[in-house]
């Protein structure tokens, strides 16, 4: 207590009281994030509308409107076409390969064995994932499948899959892939506390089944929708009947977001503006002449057809002028053309559009330069845009492999091994002996080199001091397998030696370095 309050404490105990309660009140209401982010007192604060709330009201009860809007951005702005398209492309490209690489040390099997299996799985795979009837459409092999997969999950949040059996007399195997849109499941009618957006919940909130109308909600149509429900495992086999995939931001979400969600007002902005940019750079290149006339008695020909009637806006509305490039339009008696002229050099429209993208590109983990494809600065910059996009590419590459590819790839295993076609003992005895027989990798797009040289420089001296090895290089630098590549290599050098290419070249490399020593 300073010198002012004991002096008030001794006149007036009751005030000095006051003065005491109040200086302890400031120090709370200033003490941790009281006096920051959570402060009701800043004026800067005071105009911040929030409202919390659970999954259900923050995800759930808005998923209809983000969903329909992330999708008319995507058909209608480019810049959210393009940066779809753009993860879509490097994450799966023209789809994931499987590359079997099974625990031959725990199967007891030998490296050559393991080789065999691997090799005849991989066969019995493409005979199945390269068929249209992998599609229970019957419209995309297996890599489409991941491809439309991905791009809808990208667009909607969410996508499903499910994986019925349908026999088929042109292949072997009854496994099918049907990918349904997030908007069919959904909730029936009825008010079952435990289905949640079409989720049906356990006992302990596990997700047990999912309800799917036939019809999409969308859609216009007078017949009686119905709801079929599938349960996520199969009782009798525990298969998995249900794919998921969805991207969690909260404990408890059972619902996806659309990737666009939080740059969805920015992109729609931003494409007003553009617009508003490029009907403001077309009016200022027509050059249109109006001919203003003081009584109704012109008798010439008539002015009002410079623009073509096929190419008019709305020539039945005869108050409507149209402009065009040389166009003269006569007015009417007392009519008089004022003109708002937009002709303007906008010079900042280039560098606030670069502003708004590095801002969307910052949300969506995409460096600017690869959202607009435009690649200006150094080499340096540039290549650390790629690698700072490329954590974002792997990171879900490896997730789609995961919750897509790999059980469908198991499915199929499951269903060779029954058929006998691929021989793996104990597959359904241990579930330890299935996992081992079902490990596998699933490359895809390589990154790419914006300087080559350098890049496989760099890949050598990982490889020759044990950083790296070939196969993994081979994978990242061209997508490729080594030892296909080092099979094929073998012949092609030993095709090269028989018909005395490489003798040939020896020599007039040995030509070239006597001429240098003259």
């Amino acid at each position: 207590m300073n010198l002012l309050d004991k002096a008030i404490s001794v006149v007036s105990p009751e005030r000095a009281l006051k003065r005491n309660y109040a200086r302890r009140k400031l120090e709370l209401l200033n003490s941790g994030y009281s006096n920051g982010g959570a402060s009701k007192r800043k004026k800067s604060m005071l105009g911040w509308i929030f409202k919390g709330g659970s999954t259900k009201e923050d995800i759930d009860d808005n998923l209809d409107t983000l969903r329909q809007r992330s999708r008319d951005l995507y058909m209608n702005t480019p810049l959210a076409t393009g940066s779809l398209k753009t993860i879509r492309t490097n994450v799966v490209g023209a789809g994931l390969r499987l590359n079997a690489q099974i625990d031959y040390e725990f199967l007891g099997l030998t490296e050559e064995e393991a080789d065999e299996w691997e090799a005849a799985a991989e066969r019995e795979f493409e005979l199945w994932s390269e068929s249209l009837m992998c599609d229970a459409m019957q419209m995309h092999d297996f890599y489409e499948l991941q491809q439309l997969a991905f791009l809808s999950f990208l667009m909607s949040g969410e996508v499903f899959a499910l994986l019925p059996y349908r026999d088929n007399p042109q292949n072997p195997y009854s496994l099918r892939v049907q990918l349904i849109e997030a908007d069919r499941v959904c909730a029936p009618p009825g008010n079952n506390p435990n289905i949640i957006n079409g989720v049906e919940l356990g006992k302990f909130g596990e997700v047990v089944a999912y309800h799917i109308s036939k019809q999409h909600p969308l859609a216009l149509s007078s017949s009686r929708n119905e709801w079929i429900r599938i349960e996520k495992f199969g009782k009798k086999t525990g298969r998995q009947n249900v794919l998921h995939l969805m991207e969690s931001e909260r404990p408890e979400q059972r619902r996806g977001v659309p990737i666009l969600a939080p740059v969805i007002e920015s992109l729609k902005q931003l494409d007003r503006y553009t617009e508003a940019e490029l009907m403001a750079a077309l009016v200022s290149s027509l050059f249109t002449v109006f001919i203003e006339m003081e009584d109704s008695g012109y008798d010439g020909p008539p002015l009002d057809d410079a623009i073509p009637e096929q190419e008019q806006v709305d020539h039945d509305d005869e108050t409507s002028y149209e402009l065009g490039p040389g166009a003269i339009v006569a007015l009417g008696e007392g009519e008089k053309a004022t003109t708002a002229n937009p002709a303007r050099n906008n010079a900042s429209f280039d560098p606030f559009v670069v502003s708004i993208c590095r801002q969307i590109g910052s949300a969506l983990e995409l460096p600017y330069e690869l959202l607009l494809k435009h690649f200006t600065s150094s080499y340096s910059a540039s290549r650390g845009a790629l690698l700072e996009a490329w954590k974002m590419f792997k990171m879900r590459r490896e997730w789609i492999a995961k919750r897509f590819c790999q059980p469908i790839y198991e499915e199929f295993l499951t269903e060779a091994v029954l058929l006998g076609r691929i021989q793996a003992p104990g597959f359904f005895n241990d579930p330890m002996i299935r996992k081992a027989y079902c490990k596998a990798e699933w490359n895809g797009p390589s990154q790419g080199q914006l300087d080559p040289l350098k890049e496989v420089n760099a890949a050598i001296k990982r490889v020759e001091n044990g950083f790296s090895t070939r196969t993994k290089e081979t994978v990242e630098l061209t997508g490729g397998d080594f030892w296909r590549n080092h099979l094929l290599r073998i012949r092609e050098e030993k095709a090269r030696r028989e018909s005395g290419l490489d003798a040939k070249y020896e020599e007039l490399q040995k030509e070239v370095r006597e001429g240098d020593e003259d």
